[in-house]
């Protein structure tokens, strides 16, 4: 592999992940393209994934978002369904066993705070407990008609018509029989039920007040600007816990002021070259 990180930056990394106490993982949506997830950065990036789409010219906001459950859920399920396929479909990248290895070698505790909605933290073997899914996940459903507050797992089988994107089955509530729905934060949702994710929380909650003396090293991967929650959950972990440091990992926008490291690359790059530097 060759190497586009600064090689200084990640010796400072490896030395730090050497010394830790403790870690905390945060991931957003470029964690999944080195498991060939598509990326849905920009308007081009969405429609090189989803043709159909853009033959409509709809973005990826206008597709997330919950009114297609009840206008057309034909619609709404032809994505949410196609994606449920794809992630239970995708093998995850090197990176997550190359994580699971630091934590077992040094048996350091852990807590994986992700805004992907894919479940490949679980599929890679990290512990369900210790994961918070700040945007929900797609494994589980609601019913969209606010019927209650059940949240369900999704065993549903989703066929879709890849040619229209639109679903050739419709998952339905198992209470009152209207439609089903992921729960998922989509935009301009305020049905979403976060139960689910607000019990995750006060897992994590409970996790850091447990690590208040010790080095936790922060490693963030693919964490973008444009929707800035995991970057704002790294950095104020990384400011206001004295031990905490944060490794950044983004081809795109590694930025993040020192003491905290930058690192200019993908996932699974930064990861295995960290990994390269250790001596565990």
């Amino acid at each position: 592999m060759e190497l586009t990180c600064e090689l200084s930056l990640i010796e400072q990394a490896a030395e730090l992940v050497q010394a830790a106490d403790c870690f905390v993982i945060t991931a957003g949506a470029g964690m999944g393209v080195d498991s060939g997830l598509p990326d849905f950065r920009g308007n081009q990036g969405f429609w090189q994934a989803y043709p159909p789409y853009a033959r409509l010219g709809l973005s990826f906001v206008e597709c997330a978002n919950p009114e297609h459950f009840e206008r057309d859920p034909a619609f709404g399920w032809g994505f949410y369904g196609h994606r449920t396929n794809l992630y239970r479909d995708t093998v995850p990248h090197e990176g997550f066993q190359i994580l699971r290895r630091w934590i077992d070698q040094k048996s350091a505790p852990y807590f994986v705070v992700t805004s992907n909605v894919d479940g490949q933290f679980q599929k890679a073997g990290f512990d369900e407990d210790r994961i918070l899914e700040v945007h929900g996940s797609i494994h589980w459903l609601q019913c969209s008609s606010s019927c209650g507050d059940a949240i369900w797992p999704n065993n549903e089988q989703i066929p879709v018509d890849e040619a229209t994107m639109r679903a050739q089955k419709i998952p339905r509530c198992p209470n009152c029989r209207a439609v089903s729905r992921p729960n998922i934060l989509m935009f301009g949702d305020w049905a979403w039920l976060p139960q689910r994710t607000y019990q995750q929380e006060k897992r994590f909650q409970q996790f850091m007040d447990e690590q208040e003396d010790k080095r936790i090293v922060v490693i963030e991967m693919g964490a973008g600007t444009a929707i800035p929650t995991i970057r704002a959950t790294s950095e104020r972990l990384g400011w206001r816990h004295a031990g905490a440091t944060v490794i950044r990992i983004n081809v795109r926008e590694p930025e993040i002021a020192p003491p905290h490291i930058s690192l200019a690359c993908g996932a699974l790059e930064g990861l295995a070259t960290i990994d390269a530097h250790l001596s565990l």
